[in-house]
């Protein structure tokens, strides 16, 4: 099969924590891997002790991207300043433009039990930075499902052979949860202009000679598909994004092009204006 996706480079991320002490690991958005253009940020939080995770992540601002939250198990609470409000359940996913700036927080419904999810921060082009912000919940009955003789694949966003996810108003990413069958292989279609990479979440396979286990993200080379062999069980994501090619200022949980973007938007939070 033609343009075949390499593996261009496998991250095992970092540990790390973030909002009141939630236990992470980082693989994007660290100094050995700043971002994958367009995306800054990819955390993986998973655990069943709730001392890592019940603390969650209380009211902090956001100006300049999107995020995306997907939760394989467990339940979280969404609030933000623009009055938005929603409880993301197994299976949901919820997507935030920032835009112009937001307050929100993201709280876990629960005391026990597995907390396991995956944040991505999506960068925008200058010319959205500033556009307003919203939020759109999918529960795990939202989002569409493909079966095939080699795989399912519940399609969060984007468009995986004629099936279309439900995500609305976003940066247009390609964003699948793939069960590759034991014994099967399968050829993922990815448009070639766009930068593609792999979260493997269980089971485990390759991506052509490359052995892929679970907790690795995999940096995918040119082409326009990826192809998965040898399965057992295999459960991956398969994220894409068109590059957008701009410089990046980020201080924090703001992400712009300029440093004295950056410095306007701290006056703005301070001001209130995030409100």
């Amino acid at each position: 099969m033609e343009n075949q996706r390499i593996v261009t480079r496998i991250l095992k991320g970092h540990e790390t924590s973030d909002g009141a002490g939630v236990k992470l690991r980082r693989y994007i958005g660290m100094r050995d891997f700043s971002q994958h253009d367009p995306f800054l940020l990819l955390d993986i939080f998973s655990s069943d002790d709730p001392n890592h995770y019940v603390a969650g992540f209380p009211n902090h601002p956001h100006r300049g991207f999107e995020t995306v939250t997907y939760l394989i198990q467990g339940k979280m609470e969404h609030n933000d300043s623009r009055g938005n409000k929603g409880v993301l359940e197994h299976g949901g996913a919820q997507f935030m433009r920032a835009g112009s700036g937001i307050i929100h927080s993201e709280m876990p419904r629960q005391e026990n039990g597995m907390l396991w999810g995956y944040q991505l921060w999506v960068n925008l082009p200058k010319a959205e930075k500033m556009s307003d912000p919203h939020y759109q919940d999918l529960q795990a009955s939202d989002i569409p499902k493909l079966e095939t003789a080699d795989y399912t694949a519940k399609v969060l966003s984007g468009k995986l052979n004629g099936t279309v996810g439900n995500a609305r108003g976003f940066y247009p990413i390609d964003y699948f949860d793939i069960e590759i069958k034991s014994g099967k292989s399968a050829a993922i279609p990815v448009a070639a202009e766009k930068a593609a990479m792999v979260v493997v979440v269980s089971g485990n396979g390759k991506i052509l000679d490359q052995e892929i286990v679970p907790g690795d993200l995999v940096i995918l080379g040119e082409g326009d598909n990826v192809v998965f062999t040898q399965s057992n069980a295999l459960r991956v994501l398969v994220v894409a994004g068109n590059p957008i090619g701009e410089p990046v200022a980020r201080y924090g949980p703001f992400v712009m092009n300029t440093h004295k973007e950056i410095e306007q938007t701290l006056l703005d939070y301070e001001s209130g204006s995030f409100a």
